[in-house]
């Protein structure tokens, strides 16, 4: 019998191999937008991985939107060019399927990249003034400018023009980013949002600007491929974003058609609570996906192939994914291969390296993209 992490598994038309997925990871490296030779190697080794599905750093949608001025965005014909680049780099050696994560900071932007401290560039230095809900900074971070109607309408078209030019590049899937306390997150939590308008105050309204998001890029956004939504399941703060809130999004985007829901929690307020250990954010794609029957990514601390494994079996999640895992051991699907005892792609320069060869019994494990 096939283990069940390594079983075959269809959204829409999108038929991934296995179930592991390699997380969006910012890599701060983009050149006003656009990849570079970092992202080629980056993501094109990744794509070589075994994994099912890769899907690239969060991608910003407008130039206020970045996180950083090193983000990927897909904001201008020149990044479309140099990340389809990349994609049919992936395309050709790779065989991951390769979805593309969109995003807009939210009131966390204008900052220094990860390994220069995060900290806020201000509008006198070359920084700029943030877009959220509500005027309320992140602690240590430039005040917000509140996006009015016509400002939210804008925002939504971004995210809609950066999914067309997801769609020309050839991306099989969508992830949008609304965790971690970027802008969708600010609109959905009470400690970012303080509107009183159609946007703000009830978990319907604070929902408004996720829902019509998504279905904005739905509507361009081939109907073949999927569209998912990574939120931050709970805020780990008294008066935030609950569980119980996660669930009612999730069933309010899966009656419009949204096909999975990515189970990340935190982000939103530095004084959060964080209860770590391994798989600590199962339990959250593993409620979602029980009480609305959406297809859940599971995240966080999984780690271990049987560990994964489990997920899938026991039905806590359809996929799992794995990030900083897969940056120290890009080639984890291959192990979890071989301890499992099934079969993965393997590039054909690489086949050689199967521990089987040293036995002379290699069973040619690679398997169609």
């Amino acid at each position: 019998m096939t283990a069940a992490l390594f079983t075959p598994y269809t959204m829409r038309g999108l038929a991934l191999n296995n179930r592991i997925v390699i997380s969006p990871m910012g890599q701060y490296s983009g050149d006003n937008g656009s990849a570079t030779d970092w992202h080629m190697m980056h993501l094109g080794h990744l794509s070589v991985s075994g994994a099912g599905l890769l899907i690239t750093e969060a991608t910003a949608v407008s130039l206020k939107g970045r996180l950083s001025k090193t983000d990927l965005g897909l904001f201008s014909d020149a990044n479309e060019e140099a990340l389809a680049r990349v994609v049919a780099f992936c395309r050709k050696y790779g065989g991951a399927k390769l979805g593309v994560q969109l995003y807009h900071g939210g009131r966390k932007s204008s900052i220094t990249t990860a390994w220069e401290g995060q900290k806020a560039i201000p509008v006198e230095a070359g920084g700029w003034t943030p877009q959220s809900a509500s005027d309320v900074p992140y602690p240590r971070r430039n005040v917000p400018e509140a996006l009015d109607v016509a400002d939210i309408k804008q925002v939504i078209s971004e995210f809609v023009e950066a999914a067309k030019r997801a769609a020309r590049i050839g991306f099989d899937t969508i992830e949008i980013h609304g965790a971690h306390g970027y802008l969708i997150h600010n609109f959905l939590s009470p400690f970012a949002n303080k509107r009183t308008d159609a946007y703000g105050g009830s978990l319907q309204n604070r929902m408004r600007f996720a829902v019509e998001i998504y279905e904005g890029i739905r509507a361009v956004w081939p109907e073949s491929k999927p569209i998912g939504m990574r939120i931050s399941a709970t805020d780990w703060a008294e008066g935030g974003w609950t569980l119980d809130d996660s669930v009612e999004l999730a069933r309010e985007l899966k009656q419009r058609g949204c096909d999975f829901i990515t189970a990340s929690s935190g982000g939103s307020v530095p004084e959060q609570q964080l209860k770590i250990e391994p798989g600590y954010q199962v339990p959250f794609a593993e409620r979602i996906r029980r009480e609305t029957g959406i297809a859940t990514m599971a995240v966080g601390l999984i780690t271990e192939p049987r560990q994964a494994n489990d997920i899938i079996e026991k039905n806590e999640a359809d996929m799992v994914a794995l990030g900083r895992g897969m940056l120290f051991n890009p080639r984890w699907p291959w192990h979890a291969a071989m301890e499992l005892g099934e079969k993965v792609f393997y590039p054909p320069q690489y086949e050689r390296s199967h521990p089987q060869m040293r036995a002379g019994d290699f069973l040619k494990p690679r398997v169609e993209a």
